[in-house]
């Protein structure tokens, strides 16, 4: 212990401040540091608790750190110790008077409803232009005294019009429910203006006795930390929950989906299936029939997330329905239509199906608005696109579909896959397109439907996501059928 307070004593000995000087501020200085923490604990708050990231926090931390910093400039303790100059202080003092409120009005505004926002937003444009006009005139030398004045005049303005319009509002049952939050602020503000009142008519010379606005700051600190805080950790909490359901909901997702691809003798289908977030708008299933015939449909729903994934979810039920007619494509996508028609307003299916019959040697195919079916050749080896579209799903009651039929030989391929796939971008925002995909199937038509999907997939995440860092842009659904023949 008289280790560490000889060095204290030194600086205390050679300091140009008395002891009495010290005691005599100490109680400001006090609040200074107390108010300089918070506000940096805001920022800590913000940054190490990334799920909350409420920007109450920064502009609570904002406002904090600024008074505090013209708080302890104003004793002539801190400014010996700093060794900032009287002229630099007068600058960053009245730098900071000016700026102060505009976190504040910036937290308001975050806090409260659309009620009040209209008169915080006027707030906040005039004492931007203040603040702006205020220290433009301080570069050019205009009296400090004026600026100080008319920016308490203006804070008075502002802080009394604030604290009527939220005591009017409850006095006549207005604006948002009474919560603790907003009881605590309101609260806050009420005994702050108080203070406020008494310093800015003090500086004006209106009123005697000592500034005691610090204290009053004070305990509206500790009410803005409080709403600042209960924010943070309540849209935390919220994010939790949410992310919880859902989990809930890609669990339930995949189980509609296909659990093992058919088994079929001559036959391999590989099925990938990569969701952009947790729930997806793709779909894909099967339908096993006899003799070994079996049919696949696969479906993006327009845009993203848990609507998308509702919709898609449709597609489970609505797709079991068409067991009766799976040898017709034409009539499948009829039928899903059919289902889906009236059931949303703002989005809309775009789907495939494809029906194969090995005995016979055929395959049926017919889409909605869907990427193109590829098809690679066993004996030529080359690969095209086979389009046969009709109106997308679920919008057009009276939409019909034509179905094509074509010869199943063996080493043929066909691939489903959703735009996903194809509409992925790189660095230079270029799409890896069709032509990729089929230039791919054919320099890698000796792999087999398994490797071929997962090679396909690693190519178009080097494509998109390795070569510019950014996330995938779209849920990806991607079917390889090889009909090798039969033995």
């Amino acid at each position: 212990m008289p280790m560490l307070l000889c060095p204290l004593l030194c600086a205390l000995a050679t300091a140009p401040f008395t002891l009495a000087d010290l005691r005599s501020q100490m109680a400001t200085i006090v609040v200074g540091l107390i108010l300089l923490l918070a506000g940096i604990g805001a920022v800590a708050l913000y940054f190490f608790r990334s799920k909350s990231r409420d920007l109450t926090l920064i502009y609570f931390s904002l406002f904090s750190i600024l008074y505090a910093v013209r708080l302890l400039l104003r004793m002539p303790v801190v400014r010996s110790l700093s060794g900032v100059s009287d002229s630099l202080r007068q600058h960053i003092d009245l730098w900071i008077t000016v700026v102060l409120v505009i976190p504040f009005l910036l937290f308001l505004r975050q806090v409260h409803g659309p009620q009040i926002r209209t008169l915080v937003r006027v707030f906040l444009i005039a004492q931007a232009i203040f603040a702006a006009v205020a220290i433009t005139g301080d570069a050019f030398g205009v009296a400090a005294k004026l600026r100080y004045s008319l920016n308490n005049y203006l804070v008075l303005f502002m802080v009394g019009s604030l604290v009527a319009n939220l005591l009017g509002r409850r006095i006549r049952g207005l604006g948002q429910p009474w919560t603790p939050e907003l009881r605590v602020l309101t609260i806050g503000l009420t005994v702050f203006s108080a203070f406020v009142l008494h310093g800015n008519l003090a500086s004006l010379g209106l009123v005697p006795g000592p500034d005691v606005e610090a204290l009053g700051f004070l305990f509206f600190v500790g009410c803005l930390g409080y709403v600042a805080a209960h924010r943070a950790f309540a849209n935390e909490n919220r994010l939790l929950v949410i992310n919880k359901e859902l989990e809930i909901a890609r669990r339930i997702q995949s189980s509609i989906l296909p659990r093992e691809v058919p088994s079929i003798p001559g036959l391999e289908i590989a099925a990938r299936y990569l969701p952009m977030s947790a729930v997806a708008g793709d779909f894909y299933d099967f339908l096993t029939l006899e003799n070994n015939q079996f049919g696949i449909l696969i479906a993006d729903v327009t845009g993203h997330g848990v609507p998308a994934a509702l919709i898609a979810s449709m597609l489970k039920g609505a797709f079991a329905g068409q067991k009766a007619h799976a040898q017709h494509p034409d009539l499948v996508l009829a039928g899903l239509n059919e289902a889906l028609c009236g059931k949303f307003e703002e989005h809309f299916v775009t789907a495939a199906y494809l029906y194969a019959d090995p005995e016979a040697n055929i395959i049926r195919y017919a889409g909605a608005g869907h990427p193109p079916l590829l098809f690679s050749s066993g004996s030529s080896g080359e690969t095209q696109s086979i389009e046969q579209n009709g109106y997308f799903l679920g919008m057009f009651p009276e939409a019909a579909y034509l179905a094509l039929e074509l010869p199943l030989k063996p080493g043929d391929r066909y691939v489903l896959y959703t735009d996903g796939l194809t509409e992925s971008k790189n660095a230079a925002d270029e799409e890896f397109g069709l032509a990729r995909c089929k230039q791919f199937l054919e320099s890698h038509a000796r792999l087999t439907a398994s490797a071929l999907a997962d090679a396909l997939l690693g190519e178009i995440a080097r494509w998109s996501i390795r070569a510019s860092r950014r996330l995938q842009e779209d849920d990806m659904t991607l079917i390889v059928i090889d009909w090798h023949g039969q033995t």
